[in-house]
């Protein structure tokens, strides 16, 4: 790996679990010397890619925060879908999120709050387990057979500890169902007090924009119209993919 690519690996070291880092920390993390792993601090901290914010710790710089408000006005899934959400959200009173996945990592992308928003453990730019919950459901159903055999040879032991099927000819018939149905109803998966009704925004090619979903709690569920919320997603989800297209 380049110099360049080892710096800004350097912000990859940062998660859920180490929001905070020593200049000792990145270095050994790199497996580079300590002045190298400082060098590659001080150029970030020059960038406003971190901040140092007690006792020699560091953390991401606000110059991230500033990249993501680009990344919002550039996303054309958001640009052509947030006036649906707003839709979707005053006809059904529940949370309208977007969501794409990067790589194989599923994120949210953007949350329209409905009158009573429930309070999620997830949200933009926290990264979701990819084989829970509906958003990720409808994303690897687009899936080409070959793509997603390498997903489940490389996540096997993942897909099944989330209930998935352990055998590829199952696992396989479980995207083909739900891509024919062209949406996924997740109760409780992810989270156990929350559902989502979610389609896939989808591209000409069959491929994925990314995927919508209307999320509400399961003590709801008693008095919502399923049929209704599907229709609602899935013709939205239309609706921003003929725009984007």
């Amino acid at each position: 790996m380049s110099s360049l690519g080892r710096m800004l690996g350097v912000l990859d070291l940062f998660d859920d679990t180490h929001l905070t880092r020593t200049a000792d920390d990145i270095s050994a993390a790199l497996d580079v010397s300590l002045p190298t792993g400082c060098r590659y601090v001080r150029m970030l901290l020059e960038a406003g890619l971190l901040q140092r914010v007690e006792d020699s710790h560091y953390a991401l710089g606000p110059r991230i925060i500033l990249l993501d408000h680009y990344i919002r006005k550039a996303d054309p899934v958001l640009r052509e879908g947030i006036p649906v959400m707003r839709e979707l959200v005053t006809a059904t009173g529940f949370d309208c999120v977007t969501s794409g996945l990067f790589g194989m990592q599923v994120l949210d992308t953007h949350r329209e709050m409905g009158g009573a928003p429930p309070a999620l453990a997830y949200g933009r730019g926290r990264p979701r387990p990819l084989f829970l919950g509906g958003a990720p459901k409808v994303l690897l159903a687009t899936f080409a057979p070959a793509q997603l055999r390498k997903v489940f040879d490389a996540r096997h032991d993942e897909l099944v500890r989330c209930g998935l099927p352990a055998e590829w000819s199952a696992f396989r018939r479980h995207y083909a169902a739900i891509r024919k149905a062209g949406h996924y109803v997740s109760i409780g998966e992810l989270e156990p007090q929350l559902a989502a009704v979610a389609a896939p925004i989808l591209k000409a090619d069959g491929g994925a924009w990314g995927a919508i979903s209307l999320v509400f709690d399961t003590s709801r569920l008693s008095i919502v119209d399923l049929d209704k919320m599907v229709h609602l997603i899935t013709e939205g989800a239309s609706r921003i993919g003929g725009r984007l297209a």
